[in-house]
């Protein structure tokens, strides 16, 4: 499903026009994107949360070539699906 289908849906489940509907989605993920870069925590109870993890610089491998490269550290975000969402799922 990409975000202009998302929109849709989320326009027919809550009765909204999809005008309503995708700024509603945008909302929610302008204001979802500045509480992780803040480095808050995002948690919707049922449904999941999002986290800000860092992962450490390491070294690797160019797989074309063997060549050793270092990867730098760098944050990434983490969602872990909650327990509702997990059962419904199955």
């Amino acid at each position: 499903m990409n975000k202009a289908e998302l929109v849709e849906a989320m326009a027919e489940d809550a009765g909204l026009s999809k005008a309503d509907a995708k700024k509603a989605l945008d909302g929610f993920i302008n204001t979802t994107t500045a509480a992780l870069k803040k480095g808050d925590r995002v948690a919707l109870v049922g449904f999941g949360s999002f986290s800000i993890s860092e992962r450490a610089a390491r070294k690797g491998r160019n797989p074309q070539t063997g060549k050793e490269i270092n990867i730098a550290a760098k944050k990434v975000v983490k969602f872990k699906a909650g327990a509702d969402l997990s059962d419904k799922v199955k």
